[in-house]
């Protein structure tokens, strides 16, 4: 591994992480079966934000291919290439809304595919494919961190993905004013100062109104993200269950 668990993230289950080994034409994936994801168990190295910068800059650039990664944005550190493609690999797919394939194992060939989210979950949602993967990861850190997340820990996560708050993002604009406004107009994220906190200190939370943003739906993605069932989180889940019911009797007849 390139860096250990930092805090502010999921609760991860423990398991090795396996080797890549993708064929042609697949998607790339951090891991296989047990092993949890390293987008939400790790910070993101150096060189993965700079791989997943450059492909991201590059997108429009096909192929890109691993002697060019290595060239310009790897070095020496060529032998980590399979765990450093494979981490932004999952960075690119749950938070930017894009799918990178291998097209070829000889000449390990790389693309990126824009992938649209499902027109209900934008619906729910709120905002486009590439936001809204990015609010999903903060309505899962809420969710997993007790139904709240201060307000660094996002800031924190952000970093995490190699998304600086402040600084303007190709796809997300200025993330701060993405989440602190836009998410809160639409009713996705609400935010409010801890009290008795000093310093003063600022948390979010998830939706209450929503109807469509159910607990269940989170710890979905977030179950999809390290590779398990939702069952997997006992507490969470009696949580979700409860709270797919109390919504069952608030739905119109």
């Amino acid at each position: 591994m390139l860096q250990k668990h930092e805090s502010g993230s999921f609760p991860i289950p423990q398991a090795e992480r396996e080797k890549d080994g993708g064929h042609a034409g697949e998607t790339l994936t951090a891991s296989q079966e047990e092993a949890p994801s390293p987008l939400l168990q790790e910070s993101a190295s150096p060189p993965s934000v700079a791989a997943l910068n450059f492909l991201l800059m590059d997108r429009k650039k096909s192929p890109i291919t691993r002697s060019e990664m290595v060239k310009y944005v790897i070095g020496d550190l060529k032998a980590l290439f399979p765990e450093i493609i494979a981490r932004v690999a999952e960075h690119l797919r749950y938070v930017f809304g894009f799918e990178l394939k291998q097209l070829g194992r000889k000449h390990h060939t790389y693309i990126l595919i824009n992938k649209p989210k499902p027109l209900e979950e934008k619906e729910d949602l709120g905002g486009d494919g590439h936001s809204l993967g990015l609010l999903m990861m903060i309505l899962g850190l809420i969710y997993m961190n007790g139904n709240s997340a201060r307000e660094a820990q996002v800031w924190e996560m952000l970093h995490r993905l190699g998304v600086c708050p402040c600084k303007y993002h190709f796809l997300f604009g200025y993330p701060k004013r993405l989440i602190m406004e836009a998410f809160q107009q639409q009713r996705c994220l609400n935010y409010r100062r801890v009290p008795h906190s000093n310093p003063p200190e600022c948390e979010l939370s998830g939706p209450r109104s929503n109807l469509e943003t159910g607990k269940m739906k989170i710890l979905g993605f977030v179950a999809k993200v390290h590779k398990k069932e939702p069952q997997h989180w006992p507490a969470q889940y009696r949580e979700a269950l409860a709270d797919e019911a109390d919504r069952a009797e608030l739905r119109p007849i």
